[in-house]
């Protein structure tokens, strides 16, 4: 047998919210693997230093763009971006970071009202945004276009304490894609979502501390999860690239968990 390529060579992906975490593990599969990346965030220098990472070993395969994805001329410009500078975009990895802390009924009108207007219709406007330019690609399995992945978190199928943003915007994000996916299926473009559990990122480190000694919280949360840990950014980043590659040209309409099992529902 022959060792699987994912055919990612010269393919173009935005990557929202791909400076730091798990959007950055991703471009950084994604330079690995051939492909061309255009990566966006809300500040400027961690944006550069994200860059130059990448710059470091792709030869110039990614470049940066500012961006507010609560803006809601943001996605055009991002999508515009992308074509501009590489000439073809084929997906997009869609992460929008998570929304802040805070319970159901301490959270304020407005903490909801730019809670929703990024996570959920910030996320909405790329989705329609990098559909719409995608180009059928002739060399591609039955006529697929292209792929598109969105980061949501595992309180798409159960709550996260403290975390009542994210436990009411998430599922209906979980629940778009399923509607997208027939939407979107008719003009060859996959769109799936991954759901990370606890992955070794500066957010994840950041909730742990609410609750005491970081490290304490770590040890103790990694007690329930059974592969005994929390997972890697570089871990997500595979998963994701190969959810985005047309090897995985038969996956659309799925939310798949990458969280070590710590979800225990189907």
């Amino acid at each position: 047998m022959c060792a699987m390529d994912l055919g990612l060579g010269d393919r173009t992906f935005l990557v929202t919210g791909g400076s730091r975490g798990l959007g950055l593990a991703t471009a950084q599969t994604l330079v690995a693997e051939g492909a061309h990346v255009v990566v966006s965030g809300r500040d400027e220098k961690v944006l550069a230093s994200a860059i130059d990472t990448l710059g470091g070993s792709s030869g110039g395969h990614a470049v940066g763009l500012a961006a507010d994805l609560g803006d809601s001329g943001a996605a055009e410009r991002l999508v515009a971006g992308a074509i501009s500078k590489f000439g073809r975009l084929d997906g997009a990895l869609v992460s929008v970071g998570g929304p802040g802390v805070g319970g159901a009924l301490t959270l304020a009108d407005d903490d909801w009202r730019s809670s929703f207007e990024t996570v959920f219709l910030g996320t909405l406007r790329v989705v329609r945004a990098v559909a719409s330019a995608m180009q059928p690609d002739p060399t591609a399995v039955s006529g697929t276009t292209g792929s598109i992945v969105l980061v949501l978190s595992s309180s798409v199928r159960e709550p996260v304490a403290g975390l009542s943003l994210s436990n009411g915007l998430r599922p209906g994000l979980g629940m778009l894609v399923k509607d997208l996916a027939d939407e979107l299926a008719p003009r060859g473009v996959r769109i799936n979502a991954l759901l990370p559990g606890r992955l070794a990122t500066d957010r994840i480190f950041a909730i742990d501390a609410r609750y005491g000694s970081p490290d304490l919280v770590r040890r103790r949360v990694e007690a329930t999860i059974p592969l005994g840990r929390y997972g890697e950014p570089e871990e997500f980043g595979r998963v994701a690239a190969f959810m985005l590659s047309p090897a995985a040209s038969y996956l659309t309409g799925t939310l798949l968990q990458v969280d070590g099992c710590s979800q225990r529902s189907m």
